[in-house]
């Protein structure tokens, strides 16, 4: 009788992404030493978060190994637009961060590595990769974000789109989704007005229940145009934009707080 060959395992699809070249060539050494305990294939290496979101529109991975603290977008943020997408990669990070910070950030991913890597520790986290993949929940992670987002993430056709957080100029609830307005577009997220006023306290003013609007994308305001000749006994005014020539209504229980935050 013959004996069955064992199934192959599977390669995982690995992208590495850490702003430093040193710390990149070594995981890249380190996979292809553990290569045989654990199949894989790197797909891609980036320097910070957004580099990696580019890459994984074109090239498809089961695991990030992400360092922490990079310029431009962190690893952490790039934890939250990864969790959007429709078949998230696991999420393994990698940090000088000492065991107690670790132990935070062990919530929020498959697997951790500490600085300076080493290949059995690696292997071992391949394997938790294999066994574990699902994605950090958002919650979590917003509570390990050392700043704000950088970004907004918008999930179209499969793959993430960032919206710079900078070029935002209102942002209107409609229905179940809030709409960003650029100067360019609209874009649909996924998120809450309530949550994006608390997360950005300083960058955006609410003007009324569902419009929030970038105090830097603020040209002035002013009062209304009364309608049928009719005067209100209090004035309605509307906020005027940088940008764009729409107008934004202000409801008078949000008006003290405008006029205020405006220095009118």
């Amino acid at each position: 009788m013959t004996a069955t060959a064992p199934e192959a395992v599977a390669a995982l699809r690995v992208l590495v992404v850490d702003d430093e070249a040193p710390a990149r060539a070594r995981l890249r050494d380190l996979l292809g030493d553990v290569a045989g305990q654990q199949p894989n294939a790197i797909v891609g290496m980036a320097a910070n978060g957004v580099e990696a979101l580019r890459l994984l529109d074109s090239a498809a991975a089961d695991v990030v190994l992400a360092d922490i603290r990079m310029p431009v977008m962190d690893g952490v943020e790039l934890a939250r637009h990864l969790a959007r997408l429709p078949a998230p990669p696991a999420l393994v990070f990698v940090t000088a961060y000492d065991q107690y910070a670790v132990q935070a950030f062990e919530l929020a991913a498959v697997d951790y590595l500490l600085k300076p890597v080493r290949a059995q520790r690696l292997a071992a986290a391949l394997e938790r990769v294999r066994a574990r993949r699902a994605p950090p929940a958002a919650d979590v992670l917003a509570t390990l974000a050392t700043r704000a987002r950088r970004h907004f993430s918008v999930a179209e056709c499969g793959r993430i789109l960032l919206v710079p957080v900078a070029e935002v100029l209102y942002l209107r609830a409609e229905l179940k989704y809030v709409t960003a307005r650029t100067a360019a577009r609209e874009y649909v997220l996924d998120e809450s007005l309530v949550q994006i006023e608390q997360e950005f306290p300083r960058s955006f003013l609410r003007l009324h229940r569902n419009c929030l609007v970038a105090l830097a994308a603020v040209a002035g305001v002013e009062r209304a145009a009364e309608r049928d000749g009719q005067k209100e006994a209090e004035p309605r005014w509307e906020v005027l934009l940088r940008d764009l020539p729409e107008r934004l209504p202000v409801s008078r229980r949000q008006w003290p707080a405008v006029r205020q935050a405006l220095g009118l």
